[in-house]
């Protein structure tokens, strides 16, 4: 048990003092002096290999909690199968102005509007070559500078810097905060930008490319979304980033702008796992995530269609210790279900997803 998982219970009231992204910032210090945990062993029902890559379990660490790859071994510590780094920038940009990080206690959600502040390529590159013979899953999400002149060259940057050190790449076109990133979901220019990254994969070795979308996207949008990725070289698709719209909350910060993360993009983000399922027949593995916070939301979004997981906000609330509950959570399930793999489960529940939630 790492050090971070015995203290978190005492120091949450500590971190819960200081304002989202301060307490953000220690929790990164402390992961760093926390000391190497020993390995773990998982439920050989839980096991899972996608494209190409071997997971111990679904569960791993969205992209966004360690934006600079500072402390990627101590998640995967933590007991996650797999830890996601970035959003990463060519160039090191500052993000948006601060306060740009908000807990929503009552509603057990975040929003955030950071703008893909990062130290930028050559900063993680540094990182994660120093860290490459200890083995574990790490992906990286990369992004546009925010003042590109040409964002689909700054993806393709992004995949030629980290193809020979990240475990997969996440092409991120889906954060509410760089103004007019999400109109790379067009038909037309997804098919152009995934288009570009795949010419470059063609010249050279590169690791599994996943697409990470908005759960905001409209019925047609999301139809041609699924043709393209039919279409052009996916490895898979993570559903989904975070949301605009405003579900019932109770917080004095609920009208703060930015992405809504948490409890309650659940529903809305699970609703668009479940169709894009079935636009694409299950030949493209996808990523759930949004508002994963026990086993029962976990084994929840696996039926809806996800064949892997990753989780952030919730950790907020309740620290690593909810990586241990899930896991376990979902071998229990597994098995009371008369799974032989928790594969088996994957899109079970699809169709049932046949209304859009209300905001």
């Amino acid at each position: 048990m790492s050090l971070s998982r015995r203290s978190f219970p005492l120091i949450r009231p500590l971190l819960h003092a200081f304002d989202a992204e301060t307490a953000h910032r220690l929790t990164i210090t402390a992961l760093k002096l926390a000391p190497a945990a020993q390995a773990q062993a998982f439920a050989p029902e839980l096991a899972a290999s996608l494209f190409g890559l071997s997971f111990a379990h679904p569960l791993g660490l969205a992209a966004g909690f360690d934006k600079n790859g500072e402390v990627p071994d101590a998640m995967l510590a933590e007991g996650l199968s797999f830890v996601e780094v970035g959003t990463v920038t060519p160039l090191p940009q500052q993000g948006n102005p601060r306060p740009r990080l908000f807990r929503l206690s009552e509603d057990q959600a975040v929003i955030n509007r950071m703008g893909f502040n990062n130290e930028g390529h050559d900063a993680l590159r540094r990182r994660l070559e120093a860290r490459r013979a200890r083995g574990g899953i790490v992906g990286v999400n990369i992004g546009a500078n925010k003042d590109a002149a040409d964002r689909i060259g700054d993806y393709v940057k992004g995949l030629e810097a980290f193809r020979d050190l990240a475990s997969y790449l996440t092409v991120n076109i889906s954060s509410p905060n760089t103004p007019g990133l999400r109109n790379l979901q067009s038909k037309a220019e997804l098919e152009t930008l995934l288009g570009r990254l795949n010419e470059a994969r063609a010249r050279k070795a590169t690791p599994p490319l996943l697409v990470k979308i908005a759960p905001d996207l409209a019925e047609a949008d999301l139809d041609d979304i699924a043709q393209v990725f039919l279409t052009e070289k996916v490895d898979g698709v993570i559903v989904s980033n975070t949301t605009i719209t405003r579900p019932h909350l109770r917080s004095t910060h609920a009208r703060e702008t930015g992405g809504l993360s948490g409890r309650p993009l659940f529903d809305l983000a699970t609703y668009m796992l479940a169709q894009l399922y079935l636009r694409l027949e299950g030949r493209i593995p996808l990523i759930g995530v949004g508002g994963i916070d026990s086993a029962e939301a976990a084994f929840a979004k696996i039926a809806a269609g996800a064949h892997l997981l990753q989780l952030y906000s919730a950790l907020v609330f309740e620290g690593p210790v909810l990586v241990t509950r899930i896991v376990d959570g979902l071998t229990a399930k597994c098995r009371a279900s008369g799974f032989s793999n928790i594969g088996q489960a994957v899109g079970r529940t699809a169709r049932d997803y046949q209304k859009r939630p209300g905001i």
